[in-house]
């Protein structure tokens, strides 16, 4: 490696140094119910609550959990639907000093359920009486409804906060396989949200939208985000458009982002997007109106851990550079440093990286490695994201390592694919997948869109293995339960449109 790429690979790779209060998440939330115990915390289907209310009922439920035999370091789960108890239950699970274990009631089948509780060890489980769930044997469900309805005032747990002691427990989506939990601390989260850009100029009073299934890590940045700045949480109903016209902090994935009209939230000032490649049009008709981030990181490295403030006169759309005390690396396949401007797979370092998998150490072993660029005993993690360093250090993302395919003996990556077809006039969003050894699809959205002119448009940029031999049309991609492109739906509908063809 020559000796400028070694000076640029540690000037990019590492974010600026930035001092993070030592403080657990629900503490910064107590401090706005003490001094700001009127200001609206939260509000869903006309009804509000206030800071006051908020830290009163979770201080009712806390002891209830607590008499319950709940000590720090246990976790509890939290199987609800969008609303307020929703809030209340968070905090109070996070005031028992344990870690929240979330997942909406309306998703969640039994079998991925019990899954979680064995092996997030979760016996407490927070329920509403109108969603009910089933729960195996030995688990003990409480109403969270129940405990609101209560008027007795108690005292807050005196219950000692450790910063480095887990907040929650997020299980992956168990798209390839059985769903992992990865235990994020109180500290993995203060680096991001109590800090720039992280914290997204949250302050208090600002309206944050809450879009998100809860079972998705962005949703913590739009619930722990908004709650720790003292800002008001606007909890959505079944219109995300709605809601989003009605805030000024929106956080989405691009194919949730793909479906509102900037044009109607005229309130918003600033979108942060993340979770799946975003099309630099969506990006470029954002930013013309508010400040727009795009991000990138996987829960792993809790939510995001580099980011960029996109304008639309700017040469490329990249996820910009690590987040405060932060680090990237692009590696080889042998895990040496690339050079600089070559592709290669990103590994994050730093003080986002999570506390790893519960109860799976041979995953821990294979994605978690001891970082001999910070050395100290700090840890690594093996995103599985393609990227390059740009001239001016910032960071493009070219996908995942599992979306490269092999087409006739030719390596694509499909992003690539998918971010041409997203150039196409009217294209709003765009999807590949493989349907042989030969062969692509692609997916567009809307079902305006010319497929010949698309088909054209990807001769033209890429090679002849890329044009998909099928470009399906259709009004919206489908959705994944936590608002990403459901790939494995399309890869169905693909191979039943070759069928109804043959």
């Amino acid at each position: 490696m020559k000796e400028q790429d070694q000076r640029l690979f540690r000037q990019f790779g590492w974010g600026p140094a930035r001092v993070v209060p030592r403080v657990a998440m629900h503490q910064c939330i107590e401090h706005y119910a003490a001094t700001t115990p009127d200001a609206t915390a939260a509000e869903h289907r006309g009804r509000r609550l206030t800071y006051g209310e908020l830290e009163r009922h979770a201080n009712r439920l806390a002891a209830r959990l607590i008499g319950e035999g709940v000590r720090p370091g246990d976790r509890v789960a939290l199987v609800v639907r969008r609303g307020l108890p929703m809030v209340v239950g968070i905090l109070a699970i996070l005031k028992t000093g344990a870690a929240y274990v979330p997942q909406d009631a309306k998703m969640v089948r039994t079998p991925a359920l019990r899954h979680i509780l064995a092996t997030a060890r979760s016996t407490i489980v927070l329920t509403q009486s109108d969603a009910p769930v089933e729960l195996p044997q030995g688990c003990t469900g409480i109403d969270i409804d129940e405990a609101m309805a209560e008027t007795t005032d108690v005292p807050a747990p005196r219950v000692p906060a450790d910063p480095h002691s887990a907040c929650y427990v997020l299980f992956t989506s168990g798209t390839t396989g059985t769903p992992n939990g990865v235990e994020v601390t109180h500290a993995n989260l203060a680096n991001l949200l109590l800090t720039d850009p992280g914290d997204l100029g949250m302050r208090p009073g600002t309206t944050v939208g809450q879009i998100l299934n809860i079972a998705f890590d962005m949703a913590a940045w739009e619930i722990l985000g908004c709650l720790t700045h003292g800002g008001t949480l606007l909890i959505r109903g079944d219109d995300i458009a709605a809601t989003a016209r009605e805030v000024e902090v929106l956080i989405a994935t691009p194919t949730i982002l793909s479906r509102l009209d900037p044009e109607a939230c005229e309130r918003v000032r600033t979108v942060a997007v993340a979770g799946e490649p975003c099309p630099r049009a969506l990006a470029d008709r954002w930013a013309r109106r508010c400040a727009f981030y795009n991000g990138c990181g996987p829960t792993e490295t809790t939510i995001v851990n580099t980011m960029h403030r996109h304008h639309p006169g700017a040469e490329r759309l990249t996820i910009g550079r690590p987040t405060p005390n932060n680090t990237v690396y692009i590696l080889d396949e042998h895990g040496k440093p690339c050079p600089i401007g070559e592709v290669g797979e990103m590994w994050a370092g730093g003080d986002g990286v999570s506390a790893g998998y519960l109860a799976n150490p041979e995953l821990n072993a294979e994605r978690y490695s001891p970082d001999p660029f910070l050395g100290g005993g700090r840890t690594m993690f093996r995103t599985r994201d393609l990227g390059r360093w740009t001239p001016d250090g910032e960071l493009e993302h070219f996908g995942r390592t599992d979306d490269q395919v092999k087409i006739r003996g030719f390596r694509v990556e499909l992003d690539a694919v998918s971010a041409v077809l997203e150039s196409v006039p009217g294209c709003v969003r765009a999807a590949t997948v493989k349907l042989d050894d030969r062969s692509l699809a692609a997916f567009v959205q809307p079902a305006t869109v010319d497929a010949d002119l698309a088909r054209k448009i990807v001769a033209e940029a890429l090679p002849y293995y890329c044009v998909p031999a099928a470009i399906h049309l259709l009004e919206a991609l489908p959705l994944t339960d936590r608002g990403k492109i459901d790939k494995a739906r399309l890869q169905r509908l693909a191979r039943i449109g070759r069928e109804a063809t043959a």
